[in-house]
């Protein structure tokens, strides 16, 4: 037999890499675009910089042969591989591919992954997941849960290393859910991805409840109620956009500051409308949204969990180009209060933004923590500590704005001096007390409005308390005199303000003594 020649060398070559490009076949192609899902190499090359994208382990096949799986054998075995860039930097990349075994994970296909994640965690560059797997490969039994545990583990070990985002784009169920829950972020698309334990047969069999794939684990459900998505989208094509976004917030590590873009918005903007936009009355509700949009960089803001407890806002945002974290009270919702799912929102943000060098702002208008059995028996006190050990632990600057209501718990775990706040400033309509003035007057003077002989008389003397009680304590001069406050400004004056203390801290160093220890032990 003669020896191939060198070009029937480079033909051979040529011909792999196209057949690798196939995945699982045209026909499978075919079916997923039909799906309105676009293929695992269309959406890499979607998501990186046009011509950027290095494949890793494009001829890798599994190594099963039971159940005649050595018959169905595809070169990348169901995951895309490699590194490239987005926004000129450096990422790494894995993208399962559902054309091949459903992309389902087998040993040699989570061996891909790990190397992807090993890689990103060497080189100090975020890791992305794009996710479309039907879940383990059964045929490989105890090698498919050996690839999802090495998966697990490697995404606890680059946690607050790395930034780790992660695209649910079609099924993912089972184990395999839990590589996206110890992510940073977490992307779905509506209408074609999910996110379940356990699917809605098991559920049918299990307790005999009918739902379907959408409402036990569609993008809506995990983004509005359990809080496991980050964002939902509607396409496969916008998920993959605001992941670029996204990224641009970021750093590419915990050792690098995040990226500083050129602002056109003038630092010193002051906006007079600002001083318009949050009504005296504390029951009066508005938008924090219309505060933030004036404050930061124009159109600068991006929101996260935008529809998990909408109480709280949160996001990323530039201040004259420099990333930060804002985290504000929704008066629109609740009055703004703190409840359980607001209070995991604002302490896993906090924690995020810590663990990456980001500066957190902080826009206050709470009136404590929303009361109620529902409450107090789902946990509210851990949870609500959650938010007070976060901003005690966080390194980074510190800043925060009390817009109007900041009332007991509420005003202590909302970044408070008393937490470590670097600056703090006071709307002249901030009220900082115990509790509102309409309660702590029920409370002082409770015997002296027993006394009254009939409704109208206590309705006169409750008023004429409750006007007392807020000129004496509900105002932000009381705090500014004990030094709790810096500085009461106009609320137009709170950019320059922010933009001023910001440069001021970015050399911050954390000087507070701190026992050495493993770690803390933060609420469950």
């Amino acid at each position: 037999m003669a020896t191939p020649s060198l070009s029937e060398k480079f033909k051979e070559l040529s011909d792999l890499k196209e057949k690798a490009k196939l995945g699982g076949g045209s026909e499978a192609i075919d079916k997923q675009h039909k799906g309105g899902k676009m293929t695992a190499r269309e959406r890499v090359d979607k998501l990186m910089d046009p011509g950027s994208f290095t494949e890793v382990d494009q001829f890798v096949v599994h190594r099963c042969y039971d159940f005649d799986m050595q018959k169905k054998k595809v070169l990348g075995d169901a995951v895309v591989t490699g590194y490239g860039t987005v926004n000129g930097r450096p990422v790494f990349v894995y993208a399962q591919d559902f054309t091949f075994v459903g992309g389902s994970l087998s040993e040699m296909h989570a061996r891909k992954i790990t190397k992807i994640q090993d890689m990103a965690m060497k080189a100090g560059a975020p890791c992305i997941g794009l996710n479309d797997s039907g879940g383990a490969r059964i045929q490989e039994g105890i090698n498919s849960l050996f690839g999802y545990g090495e998966i697990f583990y490697r995404n606890v070990m680059a946690s607050g290393v790395i930034p780790q985002l992660i695209a649910i784009m079609g099924p993912c169920a089972g184990g395999a859910v839990y590589s996206p829950a110890l992510a940073d972020f977490i992307f779905m698309v509506r209408k074609t991805s999910y996110m379940f334990i356990t699917g809605p047969k098991v559920v049918k069999a299990a307790i005999g409840e009918d739902v379907t794939f959408e409402a036990l684990g569609g993008a809506d459900s995990h983004a509005k109620l359990s809080g496991v998505a980050h964002f939902a989208v509607d396409s496969d094509e916008e998920c993959l956009r605001q992941m670029r976004t996204l990224l641009s917030y970021l750093p590419s590590n915990n050792m690098d500051d995040p990226p500083i873009m050129e602002s056109a918005d003038p630092p010193d903007r002051m906006d007079e409308e600002l001083n318009e936009t949050v009504p005296l009355d504390p029951k009066k509700p508005y938008d924090v949204h219309d505060v933030i949009m004036r404050v930061f960089d124009r159109s600068s803001f991006f929101e996260v969990q935008a529809l998990f407890a909408p109480n709280a806002v949160i996001g990323f945002a530039r201040l004259s180009g420099r990333s930060v974290g804002v985290i504000c009270n929704q008066p629109m919702v609740y009055a703004g209060c703190l409840d359980i799912d607001s209070s995991d929102k604002i302490a896993r943000f906090v924690r995020t933004c810590d663990a990456f060098n980001i500066p957190v702002v902080t826009f206050v208008d709470v009136p404590g923590y929303l009361p109620g059995t529902k409450q107090e028996h789902g946990g509210v006190i851990r949870h609500g500590a959650k938010v007070i050990y976060a901003y005690s632990e966080a390194s980074v600057p510190k800043l925060s704005v009390i817009m109007r209501k900041s009332y007991g718990g509420g005003y202590i775990a909302m970044s408070s001096r008393h937490l470590g706040a670097d600056v703090v400033l006071a709307w002249p309509t901030a009220e900082i007390a115990v509790m509102g003035p309409d309660g702590a007057v029920e409370i002082i003077h409770r015997n002296e409005l027993m006394k009254a002989k009939t409704p109208e008389e206590t309705k006169e003397i409750t008023n004429k308390l409750v006007a007392e009680y807020r000129n004496k304590f509900a105002n932000p001069y009381i705090a500014a005199q004990m030094g709790y406050v810096d500085s009461v400004i106009l609320p137009k004056e709170t950019r320059p303000m922010l933009i001023k203390a910001l440069e001021t801290l970015v050399s911050k160093r954390d000087m507070q003594p701190r026992a050495p220890k493993r770690h803390g032990n933060i609420p469950a």
